[in-house]
């Protein structure tokens, strides 16, 4: 018999249970020009290069939108290097610290409504809509619904959701529509996601017989036993 789908609530509930004591990289407390920068850095490769390079910007004194900006491109380049890219990243950064600049400051950019920010983010070149909503949420904490391949994958191994292949704004409308408004829930909901398919929920060989949703999990009902 096919399992039953849980409910999001259901979903949300058995992360926390798993891994509501684990570290994430962004909280309340995080720099909201640090949490820019990893969003950007983070793009096509994995958050331990991104750390990297994160912190090759503060060993240098340059984790700043104004001494990050007075850099030249190739030194930007050299620091960000081992987050893979590394001639785009340093272009991408270069667009958001022009942004940055023509509102005054990275305080006044965040201050914008919420529309507004992800407007401007988006016009930004280098900025696609899963790195604005992550800007928006745990930079500027302001709602929004981050949609990654961990959340697809989850979610479709769960039938729940959208086809995976659909679109960011179905994905992010189904769920915005099940899940708290609040940016601090919407921010513990992504970390749990990411966190739980680099954990538990993997790519190749999850190990679906150490997660509490396998029971109710249509990928892990269909897979073979182990011999």
């Amino acid at each position: 018999m096919p399992a039953t789908p849980p409910s999001v609530p259901d979903v949300l509930a058995a992360l926390e249970c798993m891994h509501g004591a684990e570290r994430w990289h962004w909280t309340s407390e995080s720099d909201p020009f640090e949490v820019a920068v990893g969003a950007i850095l983070v793009q096509h490769t994995n958050w331990t290069n991104a750390e990297r390079a994160v912190d090759r910007l503060r060993d240098a004194g340059v984790l700043d939108p104004v001494r990050l900006a007075e850099l030249p491109d190739d030194a930007i380049e050299e620091l960000v290097r081992p987050s893979g890219q590394f001639r785009t990243k340093a272009r991408k950064l270069r667009a958001f610290l022009d942004l940055v600049a023509r509102h005054g400051s990275l305080e006044t950019l965040l201050a914008l409504p919420a529309k507004a920010l992800r407007a401007e983010l988006l016009a930004t070149w280098g900025i696609g809509q899963e790195t604005a909503d992550a800007i928006a949420l745990y930079a500027a904490g302001r709602p929004a619904v981050v949609v990654d391949a961990y959340t697809r994958r989850l979610f479709s191994r769960l039938a729940l959701g959208p086809p995976p292949d659909d679109s960011y704004a179905a994905w992010q409308a189904y769920l915005a529509a099940e899940l708290p408004g609040d940016a601090p829930a919407l921010a513990r909901f992504h970390a749990l996601v990411v966190l739980h398919a680099k954990r538990l929920c993997l790519a190749r060989r999850p190990r679906c017989g150490d997660c509490d949703l396998a029971p109710r999990c249509a990928f892990a009902s269909a897979a073979p036993l182990p011999p």
